[in-house]
């Protein structure tokens, strides 16, 4: 039978995770967290892991398993996910993925070029010059030695510039000539289920969730790693609009408003991103006997055409 990965994506807050284990139990599978700030073990409460019942209910995978100490990029994250759904299909037809880390999800189901080994020393003194420097630093070098790739990164993510960086110093060449962009073939399928809701439900969603956090102790969560707020796993919505309070730069009411606000920044840029995907199915978080029909019919017809050839 063909393996089936169910990805479950969207905007921050509008459900994913409800969502996951209700399939992921129709299906008696487990789940992969598809988060870029879940897989730190140093954080729960600003990135919104499930609480303890619902990580019981349902067996999760890439959960709290780095720490806000190491490097951890988007080719890190392939190489762990492959192997954690290739180890769930030799027990399970179908295994579900959620989150809404756009880069993290792409490079699970097109792959990512395979580019060399960075050195620990070259990684650390990218990372130093970012702390010492500050990112425009290394913006204005990348568009020296690679304009190409500047012409179309994402100049906010520095996780980008880094990567585009390391592989210069490693190679002598531009990342831009190096990047092939060829979509690797995966011997599953997959199925995209985005959730999406009016504009208006939706900030309501993000501003009750970042309420919540504060009420579950977000600020305290935030001075146990305060101490480490020049780390790049850290320059992350929730955490860094606090440290200014923390350094009297900002009221505490000031800090959450802007964590609200940012964070409905961040889930525009998340639509954005996912609606460029025309392999996504788009559904309302409550339809769920509507999703749950989709993908069986999907899984299905899947099937029937791999009997037929």
């Amino acid at each position: 039978m063909t393996k089936t990965l169910i990805i479950i994506l969207g905007p921050t807050a509008i459900g994913k995770t409800n969502l996951s284990i209700e399939i992921a139990l129709h299906y008696n599978t487990e789940i992969i967290s598809c988060d870029s700030r879940q897989i730190y073990k140093e954080l729960s409460i600003g990135t919104a892991i499930p609480d303890s019942q619902r990580l019981h209910t349902v067996n999760h995978k890439m959960i709290q398993n780095h720490s806000i100490h190491e490097y951890f990029n988007a080719s890190d994250f392939e190489v762990e996910a492959i192997k954690s759904i290739e180890e769930l299909f030799e027990t399970h037809d179908q295994v579900v993925m959620t989150g809404g880390s756009m880069m993290f999800i792409d490079v699970v189901c097109n792959g990512i070029d395979d580019l060399p080994t960075i050195d620990e020393k070259v990684r650390n003194h990218i990372i130093d010059r970012l702390e010492k420097e500050g990112l425009e630093s290394l913006r204005i070098e990348l568009k020296k030695i690679d304009p190409e790739y500047y012409s179309i990164v994402d100049l906010k993510n520095h996780k980008r510039i880094l990567r585009a960086l390391e592989i210069y110093y490693m190679t002598g060449k531009k990342y831009s000539e190096l990047r092939t962009n060829i979509k690797k073939k995966r011997d599953f399928n997959i199925i995209k289920i985005g959730l999406n809701t009016d504009r208006g439900i939706l900030h309501q969603r993000i501003n009750a969730r970042v309420d919540k956090m504060i009420e579950d102790g977000l600020i305290e969560e935030a001075k146990t790693v305060y101490p480490y707020k020049h780390l790049n796993s850290l320059n992350t919505v929730g955490y860094k609009e606090l440290f200014e309070y923390f350094d009297n730069q900002t009221p505490l009411e000031v800090a959450i408003e802007l964590i609200k606000r940012n964070t409905r920044r961040y889930a525009r840029r998340q639509l954005t991103w996912f609606n460029k995907d025309t392999t996504i199915k788009w559904f309302e978080p409550n339809q769920v006997a509507e999703i749950m029909q989709y993908i069986d019919t999907k899984i299905k017809s899947t099937a029937q055409q791999t009997i037929n050839q």
